[in-house]
């Protein structure tokens, strides 16, 4: 069961509309590597792995649905007072023609999110190293839209972001250090 606090996980500020800014944002909404992937990945994943990391699994796919939140944030408050031709001139006019200001999961490229962006081996290890792999990628991304925006508030919360995947990153990589130690003692497989 969930509890939901009415905020942000780490406040987010947004100095001007910039359309063009959110565009790269949407990526992190949407897209294969960005939070709902992440969220549902981990949350589908915790009913195949042993009991001694399925909490981790829960709290961070949990986690990844408060930066959802955040990136929803983000988006929105870049975008709510752009007009159409600021949308359009940003990359966004085929955006705004389906859906306006509204959020939609999909990634910079218009492709709607899709279950395909999950993976689920059924193998613990194997699934552990998908998730370390998905967090240094989220972390990239963040990086990356960081080197990108000249807004220093926004910054601010991406690299809160950022820090969370290397985090998040770590947790993993312990979790398979435990795991290989069951394996090699035959608890598991």
């Amino acid at each position: 069961m969930w509890y939901y606090n009415k905020k942000l996980q780490y406040p987010v500020k947004v100095r001007e509309c910039n359309p063009h800014l959110a565009l790269f944002l949407i990526e992190q909404y949407g897209g294969a590597d960005g939070e709902l992937s992440a969220a549902l990945r981990y949350l589908n994943q915790r009913y195949s792995i042993p009991d001694k990391v399925v909490g981790l699994l829960n709290d961070i796919g949990t986690e990844e649905f408060a930066h959802l939140e955040m990136i929803a944030t983000m988006i929105y408050k870049l975008t709510k007072d752009a007009t159409a031709e600021q949308m359009d001139a940003a990359g966004l006019g085929g955006r705004y023609t389906d859906h306006g200001h509204a959020l939609f999961p999909e990634n910079t490229h218009r492709t709607p999110w899709t279950a395909a962006y999950i993976q689920a081996k059924g193998d613990p290890i194997a699934d552990l190293y998908e998730d370390i792999a998905a967090e240094e990628k989220a972390r990239a991304t963040y990086q990356w839209i960081i080197n990108l925006s000249d807004d220093p508030e926004l910054n601010d919360s991406l690299k809160f972001l950022r820090e969370r995947e290397v985090v998040h990153s770590m947790r993993f990589r312990e979790a398979v250090e435990i795991l290989k130690e069951d394996r090699d003692k035959k608890t598991f497989f």
